[in-house]
């Protein structure tokens, strides 16, 4: 038989798109932190020697966004003119305007009221969708972080990129990085061995066969697991043999770029919005982290060992148009019966997504890089396991 192959790719903080993304995200957190009503809508672009942010806010809070904007860059490593964008001396432009009356309209005021439905409770409740959108979640018990095994590993391998950078366990490499993993699964959907690993770093300029012992003795040997290796294994280290040229001097970066780094790697589908610069009322961003949330449980929970959920919304309307789940033929019980369970476990309205989760809070730079599920270096509400109870006690388990 041919071989089952599945890949998924993870980008470092310092690629120019998780610069930009980290940028916007950093400009949320402080506006949060003065003021959780903030509405946010922040784009950012960045090339070289220039970092460009751009959209929509309505906020009682100040807040000096150049200086963000610098202190964003220099955290990431971009520190010296060599590198071809330094945080100190970058131009940084801004444009922003305010949201949209028309979208406030039923962001503010759900749909449902207007129509004379009792939308029960308190002002959050009464949140619309402030776009239409369909978002997906998942969760598999492929991995202790409940995640397809391929993104882990590639997570894993461009933080331990960073570290390694950020340690001065080596002077070679530089802020920009890329890492893919091809895993080789059996007839069963189980993994079998890691077939193919690739690194592109960013370095100095030095020669290759220095980079490719540097990143295979400290990046790719402490994370590959021996259970997963075999001598069939392929090491790809910059394949076109040179990176000097990177970051944003390389290639621009922009806001939402990466969302298939951000969720799962590719393994389900993806909606069409993107999470980073966005307040929790956008449910491109919050109805992602719900639907996370609730496949997270239910997998833990024991009632499938992977599930898929879809939602969707129209803008202005608190309760989602439609709610899809696929466990895969994985389900402990019906799937119509787990739909009546997740139906009644948990609340899809907006609003009640912020409270559930708690998102009107400044968690959003941390999840600009490295994904926004299954990590463990830092805490995120949609990641926590409190409804596995209450999910067991509702389908009868």
């Amino acid at each position: 038989m041919a071989k089952r192959l599945f890949s998924s790719e993870s980008v470092t903080e310092g690629h120019p798109d998780k610069v930009a993304d980290q940028i916007s995200d950093a400009i949320l957190d402080a506006l949060l932190e003065q003021d959780e009503k903030s509405r946010v809508a922040v784009e950012t672009m960045v090339t070289t020697g220039m970092a460009f942010v751009t959209g929509e806010i309505s906020t009682k809070a100040y807040i000096d966004i150049p200086r963000i904007v610098r202190d964003t860059i220099l955290e990431i490593g971009y520190t010296r003119a060599k590198y071809g964008f330094d945080g100190e001396t970058c131009a940084v432009l801004s444009s922003i305007d305010e949201q949209s009356p028309d979208i406030a309209l039923g962001v503010d005021k759900a749909r449902e009221i207007k129509d004379g439905e009792e939308l029960e409770e308190n002002e959050l409740s009464k949140v619309g969708a402030g776009d239409q959108g369909m978002m997906f979640g998942y969760a598999t018990n492929e991995t202790p972080e409940y995640m397809p095994l391929p993104i882990v590993l590639a997570h894993r391998l461009t933080k331990q990129l960073a570290m390694v950078r950020k340690a001065a366990k080596t002077d070679l490499i530089r802020p920009d990085g890329k890492a893919q993993v091809t895993v080789e699964y059996d007839e069963e959907g189980n993994a079998k061995r890691v077939d193919t690993v690739l690194i592109s770093t960013q370095h100095e300029d030095v020669p290759y066969e220095e980079i490719r012992k540097a990143v295979v003795e400290q990046v790719i040997d402490p994370i590959i697991p021996q259970e997963l290796r075999d001598k069939d294994m392929k090491i790809l280290v910059n394949p076109t043999g040179r990176f000097v040229i990177g970051g944003p001097q390389g290639d621009a970066g922009l806001t939402g770029r990466k969302i298939i780094v951000d969720t799962y790697g590719g393994w389900i589908p993806h909606g069409g919005g993107a999470f980073s610069g966005k307040d929790p009322t956008k449910v491109d961003r919050s109805a992602h982290y719900m639907a996370r949330y609730v496949a997270k449980n239910v997998v833990a929970a024991g009632l499938a060992d992977k599930l898929m959920i879809q939602l969707a919304y129209a803008i202005g309307k608190a309760k989602p148009v439609s709610i899809m789940i696929d466990a895969y033929g994985t389900a402990k019980i019906d799937e119509d019966k787990l739909l009546e369970v997740i139906s009644k476990t948990f609340d899809f309205r907006p609003g009640s997504i912020i409270q559930t989760l708690d998102l009107l809070r400044p968690i959003y730079k941390n999840t600009a890089a490295y994904g926004h599920f299954g990590r463990t270096d830092v805490e995120f509400p949609w990641e926590k396991l409190d409804a596995v109870s209450e999910l067991q006690k509702n389908s009868g388990l």
